[in-house]
């Protein structure tokens, strides 16, 4: 599932959400802080735009857009959602502003738009203004702040027994009462049913009289029930590596998201069997796997990146193979399983649980996923086994474990966006994160207002693979013309 950010400069990578800090409160320094005005909307809907404080990326524009905590109490306290732009290349062809919702969740939109808008065509770039901003809770947008000694001493996922489940219980109690403590008000108002409505200002304090968006991955989720709540308002859509929001229990769910990352992981496979430039070639890579994942299990298994540390097989999954999965990197995977199979075993020793992505407070808040006791917990860990064999304790079920007890404002529905336009809904066949029967089954409840672009490759995001994907989306954007039905676009060599 898509809750993996990518790699940000290190000044940049300061204002993310600082749900691990230290200390009682924590300050999100660096080029994430909007400049030092207070930009709101005008009468005109204009916002106060100026120049991002770092200069190392020139013509990035930030500002700041005041909303309520809570949309149900207009009045009340309020909060700076940080936000940042680039304008189009082409102010004679220029089409209007685009809205960037980024993904995780916990990404920073303003760190996408500052720090360069490749992932969007030339084509988008030189016809839209490229705006996004930081999801209430993240970044520079009201972080959510909790102890770190507390976050230091996460229980693992890997739960033995009833009592070990209760502990899990009773430590997320204690964890969201201090997050909430060190947050302030804006740490129960942080589902995206609220974003909506900060998109939706947004819209507004942009001049738009309708959106153009552009949601990825946990940001598609925003995209969709913005189509959804307001329908009219909607110019242009694309929902690229698609959240399922109707997934209706946990077992669903968990199902779900071990069968995409499992179908990756057999895909890995393949293109080993079949390429010779694999540093795996020629032999048996589940099997080099599954040995690497018992002696992970052991403590025996040395990180890449932490000499004399040892790796635990949930972060041999999640970190080293999943991420992968993601950039459809199999070479690189193949070169890091046979440095750790040839590495020298480390003395057999107890291993770390990870911390979990920042924004775990958001996702808990969007997704109903309850577990009755340890007995149904023990079940559902026994089904994504079986369901992903080469891939235990992958990070959804992580999430799940996290989210035990958590009140949950914005629980799972099926789509009802009648009255929308067509939305572009855009996938990989094989995605590790957003499974493409997930996309099948937005399409569908979007109904005529759905439209299905399949990308026939792999990797989580699609939409400049290649000149069919490419074109399909730009022609999409700034023309408002749809693909045909059943588009396929081949897979374009890595």
């Amino acid at each position: 599932m898509p809750l993996h950010g990518t790699p940000v400069p290190r000044r940049i990578a300061a204002r993310r959400t600082a749900l691990a800090v230290t200390g009682a409160m924590a300050v999100v320094a660096g080029l994430a802080a909007a400049p030092a005005v207070h930009a709101s909307p005008s009468a005109t809907g204009t916002l106060r735009w100026a120049p991002c404080d770092d200069g190392a990326y020139p013509g990035a524009e930030c500002a700041t857009l005041s909303v309520p905590v809570d949309w149900a109490r207009p009045d009340g306290p309020r909060l700076d959602l940080a936000l940042a732009r680039r304008k189009a290349t082409d102010t004679d062809a220029r089409v209007g502003a685009m809205v960037f919702g980024p993904g995780g969740p916990g990404d920073s939109g303003v760190e996408r738009v500052v720090r360069g808008v490749s992932r969007f065509s030339p084509e988008v770039r030189r016809k839209f203004d490229i705006v996004s901003f930081d999801s209430r809770g993240v970044g520079g947008s009201n972080p959510v702040t909790c102890s770190s000694d507390l976050l230091a001493g996460r229980p693992s996922p890997h739960l033995t027994n009833r009592a070990d489940f209760d502990a899990t219980v009773a430590y997320n109690k204690r964890l969201r009462a201090d997050c909430r403590a060190r947050t302030g008000p804006v740490f129960d108002h942080l589902d995206s049913a609220q974003t909506v409505r900060d998109l939706d200002a947004l819209r507004t304090a942009l001049g738009e009289r309708q959106l153009t968006f552009h949601g990825s991955s946990y940001g598609t989720l925003l995209g969709a029930q913005y189509a959804e709540t307001y329908p009219r308002r909607v110019r242009a859509m694309v929902l690229e590596s698609v959240m399922d929001h109707s997934v209706p229990t946990t077992g669903d769910f968990l199902r779900s998201t071990a069968a995409a990352a499992q179908d990756s992981f057999r895909e890995f496979v393949n293109w080993c069997d079949d390429t010779a430039g694999c540093a795996l070639h020629g032999r048996d890579v589940g099997a080099v796997w599954q040995d690497l994942l018992a002696r992970a299990g052991r403590g025996e298994l040395a990180d890449p990146s932490k000499p004399n540390t040892s790796l635990s097989s949930s972060d041999l999954v999640n970190r080293i193979a999943f991420r992968k999965f993601y950039q459809a990197d199999y070479a690189g995977l193949a070169t890091a399983i046979a440095a750790m199979d040839a590495s020298t075993p480390l003395p057999a020793a107890a291993t770390s649980v990870a911390p979990l992505p920042a924004a775990t407070p958001v996702f808990c808040s969007d997704w109903q996923l309850p577990v009755r006791d340890y007995r149904e917990y023990a079940s559902l860990v026994t089904t994504m086994k079986r369901t992903a064999p080469d891939l235990p304790y992958l990070l959804p079920l992580h999430m799940v474990a996290a989210c035990l007890g958590a009140p949950t404002a914005n629980p799972q529905h099926r789509l009802d966006a009648h009255g929308a336009p067509p939305i572009l809904v855009s996938n990989a066949l094989h995605d590790p994160a957003t499974g493409y029967t997930w996309a099948v089954s937005v399409a569908r409840q979007l109904g005529r207002s759905g439209r299905l672009l399949t990308y026939e490759g792999h990797g989580h995001g699609s939409v400049t693979s290649g000149p069919c994907m490419q074109n399909a989306v730009d022609t999409y954007l700034t023309d408002l013309t749809l693909p045909a039905r059943g588009t396929h676009c081949p897979a374009v060599p890595s």
